[in-house]
């Protein structure tokens, strides 16, 4: 990024981070640490660095597309025009390779990620480095968002070889797929410290020539020690840990990184991870009347509230950046994401069931007029992401953060109307101003932009309290409120003429998913039907353009096509298991926010996919992907981390535990039983790696709350039980609607629902347990004292 600190001896690239504090089981990789790597010491690879950003002259740019230009993935077309013989992942490249004995260069990167436009730009337009690759190697260039198997493999080996990971990611390989050497992001050129790209591509072409048999061997033993580290399997054991302990040493090795004054859990950069304030809010519900139950619930709420009033947010726009270059949450990298959306969308919701404060409430209400408002297709899927860089101008050179940045000057002009009633002169432009920290000088350090390109400039970040800018100028909360309001409205009507970030408009049916929980959490927790409905035209979305009934499988990718058409890639690009576990996740949410029992039929549906397609049944736990799509990979891997996502294997444990609830049938709790089992030694090891694996350990060990509304889904007494139970943070329970019909779809699956009544014909609430239901009520008031004793 433009404007991260920039050592030179640093090797730059977008972080693989994952914002878990110190002790994680793969260290803090979203750090600024020396990303290149070397195997052996016959290749030796200096540090590399962040090169100047110099692009080709339009006349020595190649403008005959290569094979790239028939893609329908907006990172691999960015790529269409280079002068490389770029190939596609697959059985051609491979072929080329063992045919020519050639190794092959690997390059994952993704459409928004701004050190992949640099690299692109510095090296893959250069027509030297061009022929290097076309002609000593097989060039591949892989979308890690389509391809999350590839880049999962790979990046574990450049994780277990360096000092961390990200992207782009480059990585040379053998012809048989085995890697040799890889890294991140390289400058074009050698600087004083630091080895260029080019330089990089001559060594490993003369060590493939010299040394071949050496690096094979190297390769081999590389790859066989990453078989062995991998291998998550129950072995000899037979039951997953105590949950009192994981969930114990979790919250104390958070407690430990916890950053006090800001929130969060690292320097920095500091990413959201929702995961860990998932855990966070669970174990003060199962923790509240002790002190660490009490330290929990602050450290999430703390943390939410500080990202909320940072520059991480977009005050403007709303929805959230993707992380934060600094301690502060102030200057952010600012991609933005839609996992990242979708899971604060979730986790600021819970925040308003358990605090009742509406500061929460109204940030996921934010979130979700950002979403769609900008990453909504009018058919009803959500778009990937939104790029961090864009034009200031038309005609100009991108640059990170040109759409979000403001000058003094520019919200004086916006903004000149005299606040009346204030104790001294002032304009709403300048109560704006003091308010979120806008200075003549810009509130951009200058070691957060090394390169100068945004001096002068602001980012929005609350700097006091309503009630401190009212005391301040001496007026109103309500009527600071509205001003600020005003002024954010017209910041926001004039940034729409500015040149807009490149948006990914590839559609993820596993980010679906998590978007189709976000609209179906919040709607119901809010009670606010029209985000419901976005739930369900998601979901619908996703059963008619990726879903292919002949299989019951899953797509993983589309594309907005011209004119709102949707279109695929030939041949398909099938789903992954976080594709699975995410949209099941999604639709029981989608389920227990519509009651539409249909979505809880596909769910199930495609949990029995997922578990023909991935599950290990040796070793327990399932298999990132299918075996038949990773052959010929190095490694078939079970996703261990949760990081900005969720791991699948943790969500899946969650899923497992619903579909049990809601069904009763015992095969999926034995599966919860044995993935949790495998993941023991993990757990054990390094819990605060997997906070929502822990959760569901904690799930599985507690008792699952059945609640059952008996009554007609669209009476008034029937919506008033559930909007009771939908007020409430309770993470583990169902939530079943029973209509009173035995030949309904949950009667057929829970056969004791057809033995709960109602009481003198009005809606009535059970809350059972292992079958055993409490006596039944039929005021909100009295359910909330048996769901909140």
């Amino acid at each position: 990024m433009s404007h991260l600190p920039s050592p030179p001896q640093k090797h730059k690239g977008e972080h693989k981070g994952h914002g878990l504090p110190r002790g994680s089981e793969r260290g803090s990789s979203a750090r600024d640490k020396d990303r290149s790597v070397t195997v052996n010491s016959t290749v030796p690879m200096p540090v590399g660095g962040k090169g100047s950003r110099t692009s080709c002259s339009p006349s020595t740019l190649q403008k005959v597309p290569n094979r790239l230009i028939n893609e329908k993935s907006p990172y691999l077309l960015q790529h269409a025009y280079n002068p490389v013989d770029w190939y596609l992942w697959g059985q051609e490249a491979f072929d080329k390779a063992r045919k020519e004995n050639k190794p092959i260069f690997l390059s994952v990167g993704y459409s928004t990620c701004h050190w992949c436009h640099m690299m692109e730009e510095e090296s893959f337009q250069n027509e030297e480095i061009g022929r290097l690759l076309s002609e000593d190697f097989v060039s591949v260039k892989v979308d890690r968002e389509e391809r999350p198997d590839v880049d999962k493999v790979y990046m574990t080996f450049v994780q277990a070889t360096s000092s961390g990971g990200g992207w782009p990611m480059n990585v040379w390989l053998t012809p048989n797929l085995q890697p040799i050497v890889g890294g991140t992001y390289f400058p074009p050129e050698d600087g004083l410290t630091r080895v260029g790209f080019r330089t990089v591509l001559l060594r490993i072409r003369e060590q493939w020539k010299q040394n071949r048999n050496t690096l094979l061997e190297n390769s081999q033993r590389v790859t066989t020690a990453l078989l062995a580290r991998s291998e998550i399997s129950m072995g000899d054991r037979q039951v997953p840990p105590s949950a009192a302990t994981m969930n114990s040493r979790c919250f104390q090795q958070l407690d430990e990184g916890y950053d006090e004054e800001y929130g969060g859990f690292a320097e920095a950069p500091k990413f959201p991870t929702p995961v860990i304030l998932n855990f966070l809010f669970s174990y003060w519900l199962s923790h509240r009347l002790t002190q660490d139950g009490s330290r929990a619930q602050q450290m999430a709420l703390h943390t939410l509230k500080m990202m909320a009033n940072g520059g991480i947010r977009d005050h403007v726009g709303q929805g959230f950046h993707r992380y934060s270059t600094d301690r502060q949450w102030h200057i952010p990298h600012f991609e933005k994401m839609l996992y990242d959306q979708a899971q604060l969308a979730v986790a600021y919701t819970q925040a308003f069931q358990i605090s009742g404060d509406e500061f929460y409430s109204d940030v996921a209400k934010g979130i979700l007029q950002y979403v769609a408002r900008n990453l909504s297709h009018r058919s009803g899927g959500f778009y990937s992401a939104e790029d961090a860089d864009s034009p200031p101008e038309r005609g100009m050179r991108p640059k990170e953060g040109a759409f979000y940045v403001w000058t003094v000057k520019e919200v004086q002009q916006l903004l000149p109307e005299p606040v009346l009633g204030a104790t001294e002169p002032l304009t709403s432009g300048q109560l704006l101003m003091k308010h979120y920290g806008l200075t003549e000088a810009g509130n951009i350090s200058p070691s957060q932009d090394p390169k100068g390109e945004l001096q002068g400039q602001n980012v929005l970040t609350v700097r006091y309290s309503l009630e401190l800018t009212a005391a301040r100028f001496g007026l109103d909360v309500d009527a600071v409120r509205t001003l600020l309001n005003t002024g954010l409205d017209k910041l926001f009507q004039a940034r729409k003429h500015r040149p807009k970030p490149h948006l990914d408009s590839k559609m993820l049916a596993a980010w679906n998913g998590l978007m189709v929980s976000g609209y179906a959490v919040t709607g119901a927790v809010l009670g606010l039907e029209r985000l419901i409905t976005y739930a369900v035209n998601g979901a619908k979305f996703l059963k008619r353009h990726m879903f292919d009934v002949a299989s019951g499988r899953l797509m993983r990718t589309c594309y907005a096509g011209p004119g709102g058409t949707i279109e695929h890639s030939n041949p398909p690009c099938w789903g992954f298991l976080e594709d699975y576990a995410f949209v099941v996740r999604g639709l029981l949410d989608l389920y227990e926010a519509s009651q539409e029992s249909s979505w809880l039929e596909w769910a199930l549906r495609l949990q029995d996919t997922q578990d023909r397609l991935f599950w290990d049944s040796r070793g327990g736990g399932y298999f990132s992907s299918e075996a038949e799509l990773g052959a010929g990979l190095p490694l078939r891997l079970k996703d261990d981390q949760d990081g900005a996502e969720p791991s699948a294997n943790s969500v899946s444990a969650h899923n497992l535990l619903r579909l049990h609830g809601f069904t009763g049938h015992k095969d999926w709790m034995d599966k919860c039983v044995r993935l949790l089992t495998a993941f023991s030694e993990r757990m054990r090891r390094v819990p605060v790696a997997l906070p929502e694996m822990v959760r569901a350990l904690s799930a599985h060990q507690q008792t699952l709350k059945q609640i059952v509304i008996c009554g007609d889904p669209q009476a008034k007494d029937t919506k008033a039980l559930l909007q009771c139970v939908h007020s409430i943070y309770i993470p583990n329970k169902v939530l079943i609607l029973a209509n009173g019909d035995p030949s309904s779809f949950l009667s057929r699956q829970l056969p004791f629902l057809s033995t709960l009544r109602r009481l003198e014909d009005r809606a009535t609430a059970y809350v059972c347990e292992d079958q055993a239901c409490s006596m039944p009520v039929t005021e909100p008031c009295d359910l909330r004292k048996l769901l909140h004793p």
